[in-house]
């Protein structure tokens, strides 16, 4: 088994993710998932309700945001990337509130199929301060049906020849299924187009099969690979083992294992590398592995090797998660994260 290659995050490395900033601008990254309108209803806890044994929140402010998908579709834009957003909405308000947004992020809503049998997707978060007290969804999940997933097919296939890459988001709605993913691999090879995935613990390693590099954090890599979860979830010394397993049940050729304060684990050409993470102060987790994707597609397209692009990818997500909510890391409060972590 390859051993373990830690990468030290110089200032060399720094400078080099500086001058390469520039180059993400204007590279098209598609992106098939489901989208989502976040909505955060924010106060203050100042009694128990009368009515029951519950806090009352006094509302101070609300908020709207894109989620999901659309939330990786607006940190490529504000990288500096072009992104191609196909996903599904349903007909009602929620789509209209979510095509406004995408418009405010300059993310364009034209690959965007209607799904008359399922609400666009919105997540209330009721929190106080920086607590959250209680999240109400509105969604459906369930599989698409094959006169949707033909929709979506023709999306892709208008729009392959014109992107560098391909992501597909998989947050078990149901946009995602695995014909799906087949044939999206086999469009975006025959168009010469890498293909990556940020996966979902619910489905199965062979969901995935084929993809180019899969992006799972620990957790869904232990459900992945098929190892004895209870045995291996608190014991991240097994994180090679359990990498090589997902590498061979999904066939992928690259694996990113994101790790939270532990950084990443990057498996590629047989070799392995571990990059540092690089958040100060942790808000809000909400979002990051959004932003990491985002990054990490970016810079590999732009010409970074995969452990630059994952060391510009934690840089990214050290930014947002220091803040509340999905919220896009954009190009200048990248840079100057990068610059700030050289000072002592």
């Amino acid at each position: 088994m390859s051993k373990l290659i830690t990468i030290p995050v110089t200032s060399t490395e720094k400078k080099k993710l500086l001058n390469h900033l520039p180059k993400l601008s204007d590279r098209k990254i598609m992106i098939i998932g489901d989208v989502g309108v976040d909505e955060y209803v924010m106060g203050e806890v100042r009694r128990i309700s009368p009515e029951a044994p519950v806090p009352v929140l006094d509302v101070e402010s609300q908020d709207v945001r894109l989620g999901l998908s659309a939330n990786v579709a607006q940190n490529v834009r504000s990288l500096g990337g072009e992104p191609i957003l196909v996903s599904l909405v349903g007909a009602d308000s929620g789509r209209e509130i979510l095509n406004e947004m995408l418009k405010k992020a300059n993310v364009s809503s034209d690959y965007l199929v209607v799904d008359a049998q399922r609400p666009t997707t919105r997540k209330a978060r009721i929190m106080a301060k920086h607590h959250h007290l209680v999240r109400v969804d509105y969604e459906l999940r369930k599989f698409i049906s094959a006169e949707i997933e033909n929709q979506v097919m023709s999306m892709v296939k208008a729009q392959i020849p014109s992107v560098d890459a391909v992501v597909i988001e998989d947050y078990a709605k149901g946009m995602i299924t695995q014909s799906l993913v087949q044939k999206v691999v086999q469009v975006a090879h025959a168009a010469g187009k890498k293909v990556m995935v940020d996966p979902h613990r619910l489905n199965a390693a062979a969901f995935y099969s084929g993809v180019d590099l899969i992006k799972p954090n620990f957790d869904e890599a232990v459900v992945l690979s098929g190892l004895n979860y209870d045995e291996l979830r608190d014991h991240p010394d097994k994180v090679l083992e359990v990498g090589h397993a997902v590498l061979t049940k999904t066939q992928a050729k690259e694996l990113v294992m994101t790790r939270g304060k532990d950084g990443m684990t990057i498996f590629s050409d047989g070799k392995i590398f571990q990059v540092p993470t690089f958040a100060r102060q942790v808000f809000d987790v909400t979002g990051a592995g959004d932003t990491v994707i985002a990054a990490l597609s970016l810079g590999l397209v732009s010409g970074l090797s995969l452990p630059e692009a994952c060391m510009m990818a934690n840089f990214a997500a050290g930014v947002v998660v220091g803040q509340i909510g999905c919220v896009p890391c954009t190009q200048q409060e990248l840079s100057q994260y990068i610059q700030e972590t050289e000072k002592p």
